[in-house]
């Protein structure tokens, strides 16, 4: 149960489409910031940065695959299955960061909306549309077997729809002339993302503070051992996530007769398994006499 990493989950036999998506994703996330800068649109822009939470969910699930393969050491027991927490921390700071800075910039050019080139705007727009397309096509058989590969594929969706707002602001602005209509749309699409970003990092936040995982009642989860056949009680429960899709519990079951510990331990892992999902335990059983001689040594 605590052996090496593994390779053949369903995110991992779909790595290759994951990596097609994301080389499509940087590429164009350049060529909208170059675009960006040329057209002077902020609404391009924004959406660059949207695109770069795309570029941060592809990256994740990938580096999930690749650190969940590796093999623990002694140094790092847990392999390096933090880092992709510590990277996706690292995405919302920056995101949040660049989202303050577009709604300055929409603020400025309120004030004094700048001559934006709509027609390569256009054109820059419409191929991001594309780009996101096919990446979604990419990635849209797996997204029914994993989760990983599942998040990637409404990342992508998600951006689909900045596309399509810069489109319209291009539009707006070849045919009314209206040039509000890009530091509209650049704000809209920077509050677009500040949601799932606070969301992202609240749950990277909730992880690295080994927080209980949000599918996972200790209160049921607790009944059900104590529940168990010649169990008395439970204590030192402890549920945490040492990565997305990886948690992990500890507790100390004590028993009414220590002839019992076998059969409780194989059926307490029984029902962490199956019915919470929660296949890495640990789990010390002892009797009460244990128990006390415990409880001296914590005072």
């Amino acid at each position: 149960m605590h052996g090496g990493g593994t390779t053949g989950t369903a995110a991992a036999q779909h790595a290759g489409r994951l990596r097609w998506a994301l080389a499509l994703t940087v590429t164009y996330m350049i060529a909208e910031v170059v675009g960006g800068l040329i057209t002077g649109s902020l609404a391009l822009l924004a959406d660059a940065a949207h695109m770069l939470t795309d570029v941060g969910g592809l990256g994740l699930a990938l580096l999930a695959i690749r650190f969940a393969a590796r093999e623990a050491t002694p140094q790092r027991t847990f392999g390096y299955l933090r880092m992709e927490v510590l990277s996706a921390l690292t995405n919302a700071v920056v995101l949040l960061l660049l989202t303050v800075y577009i709604l300055y910039e929409a603020y400025q050019r309120f004030v004094s909306p700048p001559e934006i080139l709509s027609g390569p705007l256009l054109l820059v727009a419409a191929i991001g549309l594309i780009v996101n397309v096919i990446s979604m096509r990419l990635l849209a058989g797996g997204s029914s077997e994993s989760l990983n590969v599942k998040g990637a594929y409404f990342e992508v969706l998600s951006d689909m729809l900045g596309s399509i707002g810069v489109i319209v602001a291009a539009l707006l602005m070849m045919w009314k002339g209206w040039r509000l209509a890009d530091p509209i749309i650049g704000a809209g699409i920077g509050l677009f993302i500040v949601p799932r970003t606070w969301l992202l990092l609240k749950q990277v936040t909730h992880i690295l503070m080994e927080g209980v995982p949000p599918n996972v009642d200790v209160d049921l989860l607790e009944k059900r051992l104590v529940g168990i056949s010649g169990v008395t009680a439970v204590h030192d429960l402890h549920v945490w996530t040492i990565t997305s899709g990886f948690d992990a519990m500890s507790c100390h079951l004590v028993v009414a007769n220590m002839s019992m510990g076998s059969a409780a331990l194989r059926e307490a892992r029984r029902v962490m398994k199956e019915d919470f999902g929660i296949d890495h335990v640990t789990i010390q059983i002892e009797d009460d006499a244990l128990r006390a001689e415990e409880a001296v040594l914590h005072v």
